[in-house]
């Protein structure tokens, strides 16, 4: 069971990484990006590694606030082609 629940997650990954390249909004594709960090997450505590899987919580978070920043800063500045 767990083995069908892995490669539901890897497959979940392979189609949100697609999502998120074929994604013209950027906040969605940041939506979706936070979504394939968790997977990843859970996908590294599955294989035993619960020390990598927080450490890449930690640094997605920070680089979702990152990304977040620089689409408010970009549309701030009127540079967005929206």
């Amino acid at each position: 069971m767990l083995g069908i629940i892995h490669d539901l997650l890897l497959l979940l990954m392979i189609t949100l990484s697609v999502a998120i390249i074929e994604e013209e909004n950027l906040v969605n594709a940041v939506v979706e990006y936070i979504l394939l960090g968790l997977a990843f997450a859970v996908v590294l505590f599955q294989l035993g590694a619960p020390d990598v899987a927080l450490s890449a919580i930690v640094v997605g978070a920070i680089v979702v606030g990152l990304f977040l920043f620089t689409i408010g800063e970009v549309r701030k500045w009127g540079l967005d082609t929206e």
